[in-house]
Order: structure tokens, then C-alpha cells, then sequence
């Protein structure tokens, strides 16, 4: 919505013209008009949430902010919240209650039927992030004896409330899935033709389990390009189905988590504007603090080393590069391994084929780092006027010798331990950035001054 256009709405809204704002929202995508809400003050929400057209309501609800939405429940009459929820996709209603005080999720339950309050209790039972918890149970279903005519003449008898038809999932009596068939197969099919003859059964169906981390239902999603996945419980009888609209949510909150574990930070659902200052400073504070200490071991060495440093010009400086270089190239791999293994391209199975590529790779960029830090040595020396000394050009052997050797533990060390977080059930996107760094760090520091013990005088 450009700028423009919220001015006119806002016009219309502040000069009490109800009937024409109604007609302009009435134009706009629901995502549109929840967009031009959540500018508005708390009376403006509820104001305009009221002048929606039912339907449309309901839908734009769905799109709000969880604090709007608590404000609206908490505004409007019982009447009004039990139209809204007979309106909301299950799903919906649950993503709502999870995100709002108890006594708001009792509101609700108390004004809707029996039925829908013990489906709502069902969904909030699931543990949280599971399949169980994201699916929605409005599907259409059909008889795998139907014909094709049959099953069209089902659909639009039944379709019109359900949260996608694309998809059509066959039980048989005791509600075990045993198919699913397309929209576009049904209609392309001969009127006559069975449902049990186009569906696709047995090992082609494509499922997950209640219990299944939400995670794994996106990856399943993407590896067999699905609108919508059947969910079954542990009798393979179907539950629900979790459809697109949510599966693209789950991936953007999984990637914006392994984002934030890659730095180190702890993952918080909250956007980062709507999210306080103490909350963002313990999300960090933890792992700082982790680093510092860890950091401590790199002190140590340099400190260890500190008197032999005073006494050759050339050394100290070059401990950020190579710590730098380190650093940088461990990241580079650890990221590729961490991305590799979420998407399932890379598994534990695979590690020495890992290893033996990395090593190749850590060859070839270790040499070409070395050879042109010893000409970019090479050549600021020759500037200053100390080439000419010996000792210094043994300096530039160390510095390059130790950069290369850093480069290969670095880039060894980044493969090595996401797949082994992995092998031990933790988060691979834990072992990336500050802590390959802090790693290397040492590592290379090591390196470092063990090269130059062994081939310099002091």
C-alpha cells in the first residue's frame, strides 16, 4: 500500500465516511488492509476492524499483530467474537490463543459450540512447533469408490469452507488415509473413472506424523513441491493437513533462528523493534560472556610469547591478519556445512568426503594467501627499507608458512564441527561465527608462534 492511498483511507476514516472507506478496504487484499491497521491507533483498529464486511474480517485478523488481535477480542461483544471465530480457520484461531494471556483463551472458548471448543483444545494439546500444532483439520475428503463426476459434485458441496481444495485426501472407514488425488487430476479425468484408479497410494503418498518437528514438515514440503501435507497420528488415521500458507512461516522462523545462532544470539520470536532492551541484552549477554572467557586462552598465548615479541620488529604485526584470515575461512565452510545439512545436501554419513574436499580446497587457497602475503610483504618492506635485513625475510617465511597452516586447520575445523553438533543432536548453526573465530583464533596464534620458535632466533 504506498503512502498515497493510506493518506486517502486515513482521510476517509477521519471524516467519519464509514460507507466509502468500507467500499475502498472492500478493493484491497486482506494482507493490504491488516498493513493499513496496524498504522492505526487502538480506537482507529477496532473502528475499522468493525466496518469490514464479515468475511473479509476474518480474514484480515488473521494477518494482525498479536497485541491487535488481543485488542479487538477484548473490544468487541460476544456476538461479534463468536461470528469471528465461526469465521477463522482452525489453524488461525489456534495461532491466536497461543499467542494471548489465559483469560483471553477462555473468552474465546466460552462463546464458541462444543465441537469447535474440543477440535481449539485438541490443536492447543500438541506440543508446540509440532505438526500437530501448526495443521489445520478443514480438508476435503472423499471416497476412493467415488467417480470422478462424484467426487467433483462432493467438493463443491463441501469445499467452499475448507482452507484449500487443490488437494483431496481418500479414507476408508476407520479414517486411515489410503490416497491422495489432485483437483487438476479430478477434473481432467473421465466422469466415469474411479478416484481409486488417479489417486496416488501406498508408498507414493506423502505424510508426517502429529509428532513431527515442524522443521522436518517444511523440508518435506520443499523436497516433493506440496501445496498442502496430510497429517496422520501414530494409527496412520488422518488428523489435519498442513497447508502452504504456513509451511513458507515455518521456513522464514527456522531460518531467522539458525540466523541468530549463527551469531551466537538467542532466538526471540518478537520483532526486533517490539522486543525490550533487557530482553535483546540477555538474548547476548550469555554468549559475550561465554567468548570473553574464551578469548582468555588467546590472551594466554599471546602473553606467553609477549618477550619474544618485543625483541623481533614484525611479528606482533601480523597477528590480526592471520587471526582474521583464520577466522574469515572457517566461517566460509562452516557456513556452507551448516546450510548444507539443513537442507538435507550434506548428512554425518558424508563427512570424510567433507573432509577430503575441504582439505583440497584448504591446499589451494592456503598457497595462493601465502604467496601473495609474502609479495605484499615483500614489497612494503622493500618501501620502508627493511628487505635488506635477513631476519626479516624469515619473518615473511613464518607469516606465510602460518597463514597457510591456518587456513587448512580453519577450514578443517568449520566442516568438522557443525557435523559434529549434529552427531550429537545439537544445532549446527551453533558452531558458526564467534565461535568457529574464537577457535581458530587460538589455534592459529599456536601455530603461529610454534613456526617461529622453531626457524627464528630470538
Amino acid at each position: 500500500m504506498t503512502p498515497e492511498i493510506f493518506e486517502k483511507l486515513l482521510e476517509l476514516l477521519n471524516s467519519n465516511s464509514f460507507n466509502s472507506l468500507r467500499s475502498e478496504l472492500s478493493e484491497f487484499n486482506e494482507v493490504d488492509i491488516a498493513d493499513f491497521i496496524a498504522k492505526l491507533n487502538k480506537d482507529q483498529t477496532l473502528l475499522v476492524f468493525r466496518i469490514l464486511p464479515k468475511d473479509l474480517a476474518a480474514e484480515v485478523f488473521s494477518y494482525l499483530e498479536p497485541e491487535q488481535q488481543q485488542h479487538i477480542v477484548q473490544s468487541i461483544t460476544d456476538k461479534e467474537l463468536t461470528a469471528l471465530v465461526d469465521d477463522l480457520y482452525i489453524d488461525d484461531t489456534v495461532d491466536f490463543l497461543e499467542e494471548v494471556p489465559a483469560n483471553i483463551v477462555h473468552r474465546v472458548l466460552a462463546v464458541t459450540d462444543a465441537e469447535t471448543r474440543q477440535t481449539i483444545n485438541k490443536f492447543l494439546k500438541y506440543e508446540e512447533n509440532s505438526a500437530g500444532s501448526i495443521m489445520t483439520c478443514e480438508l476435503v475428503e472423499i471416497k476412493a469408490s467415488f467417480t470422478a463426476e462424484e467426487a467433483l459434485a462432493h467438493i463443491r458441496k463441501t469445499g467452499v469452507d475448507k482452507e484449500t481444495v487443490y488437494t483431496c485426501y481418500c479414507l476408508d472407514s476407520r479414517r486411515r488415509l489410503v490416497g491422495t488425488v489432485g483437483l487438476r487430476s479430478i477434473v481432467f479425468a473421465s466422469p466415469d473413472q474411479l478416484i481409486s484408479d488417479i489417486m496416488e497410494d501406498g508408498d507414493a503418498i506423502v505424510c508426517v506424523k502429529t509428532s513431527d518437528d515442524q522443521e522436518y514438515v517444511a523440508d518435506i514440503a520443499r523436497k516433493y513441491d506440496l501445496l498442502s501435507i496430510p497429517v496422520v497420528d501414530s494409527e496412520n488415521r488422518l488428523v489435519g493437513i498442513v497447508t502452504i500458507d504456513d509451511i513458507v512461516d515455518i521456513i522464514e522462523e527456522e531460518n531467522t533462528e539458525d540466523f541468530e545462532k549463527m551469531a551466537l544470539l538467542v532466538p526471540n520470536e518478537d520483532a526486533y523493534l517490539k522486543t525490550p532492551v533487557v530482553t535483546l541484552a540477555k538474548n547476548r549477554i550469555v554468549w559475550l560472556m561465554i567468548l570473553m572467557v574464551s578469548a582468555t586462552f588467546t590472551g594466554l598465548i599471546i602473553e606467553g610469547f609477549e618477550n619474544k615479541l618485543a625483541l623481533i620488529s614484525g611479528l606482533t604485526a601480523a597477528i590480526p591478519m592471520l587471526m582474521d584470515t583464520g577466522g574469515n575461512s572457517g566461517n566460509q565452510v562452516s557456513t556452507l556445512i551448516i546450510r548444507g545439512l539443513a537442507l538435507g545436501e550434506i548428512t554425518i554419513k558424508d563427512y570424510l568426503k567433507v573432509l577430503w574436499k575441504e582439505l583440497r580446497v584448504a591446499l589451494m587457497c592456503g598457497s595462493a594467501l601465502a604467496l601473495a602475503n609474502f609479495a605484499r610483504m615483500w614489497i612494503i618492506g622493500r618501501i620502508s627499507g627493511s628487505y635488506a635485513e635477513p631476519q626479516q625475510y624469515m619473518i615473511y617465511v613464518v607469516v606465510c608458512l602460518a597463514m597457510f597452516f591456518a587456513v587448512i586447520v580453519a577450514k578443517l575445523i568449520g566442516c568438522t564441527l557443525p557435523m559434529l553438533a549434529k552427531k550429537f543432536k545439537l544445532d549446527p548453526a551453533l558452531m558458526a561465527g564467534p565461535m568457529i573465530t574464537t577457535i581458530v583464533d587460538g589455534l592459529a596464534l599456536m601455530i603461529y608462534f610454534g613456526l617461529a620458535n622453531a626457524l627464528l632466533t630470538f
